[in-house]
């Protein structure tokens, strides 16, 4: 959804808009990624966008090889139901969590290292142990070092058994069957800054809807609720109105993007649960179909807390329905290039995919936002590369979410936006990116008109054209204020927009998810087997073919 919240003063125009903060930030394409998942950005990954807000403003994403994870199968010391698998770098899990509590037990591997993600601290962990019980103590992967095989979960006491999730569909704790429940999902989100564009654009189409989620609640410093959309009011009201005749669920969104604030309150007890009940009264005041909890940019020290705060208000919330939306969590292998220092609290995570299992209905992955955050395409895709939401990045994402969530309850979030960048080469095939502003279809399209520049399908399946600001003619009339929002300083000027890849010389980028890249979302949605999508945003400004492929 975003990295960052929107709001209306932000906007520049029907066809951009902002996210909150403002700053920029720079990435090289060969330089490790920033944290997933939300957790604390460290210094060995700096973020190519700002991570204070939801991704829903912003939240954003061909094809690469998933590492080989060498499983063994066997008979389970635990029942004959549950399958028994070996454990390796890149897994995660309840098993993995129960392999992390032995070895924390045996004080090999710190106290609260608990994520439920196979990362290389658990890996150095595992290392230590099967060499103080001679198990292993050299050699490759492939030969047993640094792999949760049988021998070592004897010797550990065997702990981490693992049974497959089942594929039951559950509402608050009660299995949800027949036809309806196996309906591939479309949803998707209408920002209250965008009240009257959006709510008329999906009106027409609310027949291939599952879900519609305003962005209609913020959480305020002290813990209480801030009315931001105003849904008792029109065009809502009658939006609402008719959502309910045609069976739509209405799923507002509470969103939230302060780490530090989200932290304070879901550690106080007291404040949290007043939090939980006011969610829950709300929900059954206005007779909505559920709620959408959207808290980002949450810190790994917040994740136990914000799993009571889901629990808890499962519990209160009675047969309503609980959509979760979280930020991706990319693969700590993605993230590093080969030999790079990794930091050892690099696993760390902010959301608990097993806990959430348990207590959302739905869980929505922001599977945008990319940038150039996947070390691995970055050197494997064609230059330049910043995409909002390459498939093969969204497709290792799902994987990944899939081993802990079941998939009849993952949402894929599909962006509907594009960003434009500030690209300086740096030689030897790098570049430095520096984001200038998100944007919806439309202004790249004006743009490229009046450079007579043709857009082409970048590596990542999007549109994209590249082109050097001072290439754009003289504004003129109302053009002149908008001339203001892509204007940055140059000093070379290449002669022809064209010739910005062969200059050497800084040049912008632009690039944005159309009709098409939608449609290939949704097809890998089916590919994966998962419940749906859920596409950011619906606000009358994205390709209007958009609506030709979601079905």
């Amino acid at each position: 959804m975003r990295n960052f919240f929107i709001t209306s003063s932000e906007e520049r125009d029907e066809n951009s808009f902002s996210f909150r903060p403002s700053e920029d930030v720079t990435q090289v394409n060969t330089a490790p990624s920033l944290a997933s998942d939300g957790a604390s950005a460290r210094a060995e990954r700096a973020p190519l966008i700002p991570r204070s807000l939801p991704v829903c403003a912003g939240r954003l994403r061909g094809t690469f090889i998933l590492p080989v994870l060498i499983a063994v199968f066997f008979i389970s010391p635990f029942g004959a139901d549950a399958a028994v698998r070996s454990l390796t770098v890149g897994m995660s899990g309840a098993d993995v969590t129960e392999l992390q509590k032995a070895l924390i037990d045996t004080g090999h591997l710190p106290k609260g290292k608990a994520t439920g993600y196979f990362g290389p601290l658990t890996e150095t962990a595992l290392k230590k142990f099967q060499c103080d019980k001679k198990i292993i103590c050299t050699g490759a992967a492939f030969e047993g070092y640094g792999i949760y095989g049988p021998r070592t979960r004897t010797a550990l006491g065997g702990a981490g058994g693992y049974t497959a999730p089942r594929a039951t569909v559950y509402l608050n704790g009660k299995p949800r069957t027949g036809p309806a429940t196996e309906k591939f999902e479309i949803s998707g989100w209408i920002p209250y800054w965008r009240t009257a564009t959006g709510t008329a654009d999906v009106l027409p189409h609310l027949s291939k809807l599952t879900a519609v989620m305003p962005f209609a609640y913020s959480v305020k410093s002290d813990g209480t609720l801030a009315d931001t959309a105003r849904l008792s009011e029109e065009p809502w009201t009658s939006f609402i109105a008719e959502a309910k005749r045609q069976k739509v669920r209405v799923i507002p969104s509470v969103m939230w993007g302060n780490g530090e604030s989200i932290h304070r309150i879901l550690s106080d007890t007291k404040k949290r649960i007043a939090l939980e009940d006011e969610i829950a009264a709300l929900v059954v005041k206005n007779n909505f179909d559920g709620i959408d909890i959207d808290f980002e940019a949450k810190k790994h020290e917040t994740m136990d807390y914000f799993s009571t705060f889901l629990k808890g208000l499962y519990q209160r919330i009675g047969k309503k329905w609980v959509y979760c939306t979280i930020e991706s969590r990319t693969p700590l292998d993605e993230r590093y290039s080969p030999g790079a220092k990794i930091p050892a609290d690099a696993d760390d995570v902010a959301n608990d995919f097993i806990e959430m299992a348990k207590y959302c209905d739905r869980v929505e992955i922001m599977a945008y936002d990319q940038g150039t955050v996947s070390v691995r395409l970055n050197t494997a895709r064609t230059a330049p590369y910043a995409p909002v939401a390459d498939p093969g990045w969204v497709e290792n994402l799902i994987t990944l979410a899939a081993q802990t969530i079941p998939k009849n309850k993952l949402i894929l979030g599909i962006p509907t936006y594009g960003y434009e960048y500030a690209v300086t080469p740096l030689g030897g095939g790098s570049y430095r990116y520096k984001v200038l502003w998100p944007f919806n279809p439309r202004y790249a399209t004006d743009i490229a008109a009046k450079l007579a520049v043709t857009p082409t399908r970048s590596s990542a399946g999007e549109l994209a054209f590249t082109y050097h600001p001072d290439s754009l003619p003289a504004p003129t009339g109302d053009d002149a204020t908008q001339v203001q929002q892509v204007s940055v300083e140059t000093t070379t000027v290449a002669q022809n927009a064209n010739s910005a890849l062969n200059s050497g010389k800084p040049f912008n980028y632009v690039t944005w998810s159309d009709a098409d890249a939608i449609a290939d979302k949704v097809a890998l949605a089916r590919k994966l087997g998962i419940r749906g999508v859920a596409v950011f945003k619906f606000d009358g400004g994205q390709d209007p073919k958009m609506w030709e492929v979601l079905k």
